[in-house]
């Protein structure tokens, strides 16, 4: 029996027909939004310089994690016949993607702000230079935090395991790479970067807060550390601590923009989960333990004790 010939179901058309009715009211929706582009209401970055890429900046991110924890975060082994090659070509393709990315922030600054002219090749690739220069001191700066995750918490079983697996220590490398661009005033790349820790950790370090050594994020999910923060040496912070800054009328955001807003937490307090403390002139002293979920707007002096009453637990 000879095979019987296909026929096209009519429906089938009738999708095809369907569907193309659909694509073609593609073009005016495409020509709506391309209008749409010139509302000075909504916000778009249509232009023929480059703005600094955030997939590069993941990049960047973990290329700077292979030269702060070697051997650690390299696809290839790491021993020390090829150390010297492989740190070679990291710092090199680190620098040549940092300078590009510094160079567009700057740039871009200077054309959206009109800017006098703030010769940005020169000074992004100056700036790469000095951040790439800072990686020891940065190195050395981590080995303090993680020493400190690691005697404070005994389920840890080595550093190693805090390395690898720790949230709290990748949101604070992730920040003191920041804090160095922020210190050299480099625009959007911080920001961008400490975001980014902040989408995978839920961890929200602004990367202008001055942190010191030994700084311990315990768990970590729903901590946040506003911009003028400083926290001195050995303090050791829970999930969901907020150190943050007290709501402002809008006019008062204006003054205080780039003003302290954010508390000051002295050297050995110890934060527990839940705890809010807010205003750029709150310091709680060293040495004083702040239990959970408190509320503090005031300062507390050194060596003190903060807890909420105990609270009545009602069953039914």
């Amino acid at each position: 029996m000879k095979d019987q010939p296909q026929t096209t179901d009519a429906s089938c058309k009738l999708d095809v027909e369907i569907l193309a009715g659909y694509r073609d009211r593609l073009p005016k929706i495409a020509q709506e939004i391309i209008e749409n582009c010139s509302d000075k209401e909504c916000y778009n970055h249509v232009d023929y310089e480059p703005i600094p890429s955030r997939d590069t900046l993941v990049k960047i991110i973990n290329k700077f994690l292979e030269i702060l924890f070697p051997g650690y975060f390299s696809l290839e082994k790491l021993d020390p016949v090829n150390l010297r090659f492989h740190m070679g070509q990291c710092v090199t393709q680190l620098f040549t993607m940092l300078a590009e990315q510094v160079v567009s922030s700057i740039r871009h600054d200077c054309f959206r702000y009109e800017l006098s002219c703030q010769e940005c090749n020169e000074k992004g690739h100056e700036i790469s230079l000095k951040v790439l220069e800072s990686v020891p001191s940065i190195r050395k700066m981590l080995a303090t935090d993680v020493r400190a995750a690691f005697d404070g918490d005994p389920a840890a079983k080595s550093y190693d395991e805090i390395i690898f697996s720790y949230p709290g220590i990748y949101a604070i490398t992730v920040y003191r790479v920041a804090h160095e661009l922020y210190h050299f005033e480099v625009p959007l790349l911080p920001r961008i970067m400490t975001e980014y820790a902040h989408s995978k950790t839920g961890i929200d370090i602004h990367p202008g807060a001055h942190i010191d050594e030994s700084f311990v994020i315990d768990h970590g999910t729903g901590v946040v550390i506003g911009e003028t923060t400083t926290i001195g040496k050995n303090v050791r912070i829970y999930q969901g601590v907020t150190l943050g800054a007290l709501s402002l009328s809008k006019d008062a955001v204006i003054q205080l923009r780039g003003k302290k807003r954010h508390p000051t937490i002295e050297d050995d307090a110890i934060i527990y989960s839940g705890a809010t403390i807010l205003g750029g002139d709150t310091v709680i002293g060293a040495r004083s333990v702040i239990g959970g979920n408190v509320w503090i707007t005031e300062s507390i002096p050194p060596d003190t004790r903060v807890f909420m009453e105990k609270p009545r637990l009602i069953y039914k």
